[in-house]
């Protein structure tokens, strides 16, 4: 499903050049469920927006549902990821002026999808907000917040979803529920998850445990609770 060869990504700062990540090799399969833990700055996210096609690597390639995203333009991408990825941030990013039925409609409709409606309606219901559909961002709680991003996610039924910290903002329970939702989905999907969590009980749930350090990947196994 995921296949990253000598992955490297450098940044030109007020410094000089910065490099992030430093040869990443990572081949996942379909279905499979990997979490990346680390400190901050290691380049976990900046891993993850690579694999979305929203950074551009210096050098190496990725290769996601068979597709090189060397051979793809700007619009390229964002067809291909609308099709294939779905994103759930720590912080939400959902659009505070759309109610939660729009937002999560939002990716069908540029899609050309003449169902988006009925199929966000059906992806509220499935993370249990169907009552809440016609609420905005702004109305609901932070939990029925991210909750929306998982419909939003999920609703195109992509093969990979890249989870960047979903419980950052939420309180322990809340965060559980959420994350229950999430991998209830990925299963009945057979999705490839990528997780980047410092919670070591999402990590547990993870059946693959990748830790990132100064921009390169280690593979723990079996993993070990601290």
């Amino acid at each position: 499903m995921v296949e990253v060869k000598n992955l490297h990504l450098s940044l030109i700062g007020g410094g000089g050049r910065v490099n992030i990540l430093r040869g990443i090799d990572l081949a996942l399969g379909r279905g499979e469920t990997i979490s990346i833990a680390g400190p901050s700055g290691a380049g976990k996210t900046t891993l993850l927006m690579a694999m979305s096609g929203l950074e551009s690597p210096t050098a190496g390639t990725i290769r996601v549902a068979g597709v090189d995203f060397s051979g793809l333009d700007e619009d390229g991408l964002a067809q291909f990821r609308r099709r294939h990825i779905g994103i759930v941030f720590q912080g939400f990013h959902l659009i505070s002026s759309m109610t939660a039925e729009e937002n999560v409609a939002l990716p069908l409709e540029f899609a050309g999808n003449s169902k988006a409606q009925p199929l966000a309606k059906s992806a509220l219901e499935a993370v249990g907000l169907l009552d809440r559909c016609r609420h905005f961002p702004g109305q609901l709680s932070g939990g029925e917040q991210q909750r929306v991003a998982l419909a939003r996610a999920f609703v195109a039924r992509p093969s990979l979803i890249l989870a960047d910290e979903p419980t950052g903002n939420l309180d322990r329970d809340t965060g559980e529920r959420v994350m229950d939702q999430l991998f209830t989905m990925q299963a009945e999907n057979s999705t490839t998850l990528v997780l980047v969590t410092h919670d070591e009980t999402l990590t547990a749930r993870c059946a693959r445990h990748l830790r990132m350090i100064d921009g390169r990947l280690q593979e723990i196994s079996p993993f070990r609770p601290s």
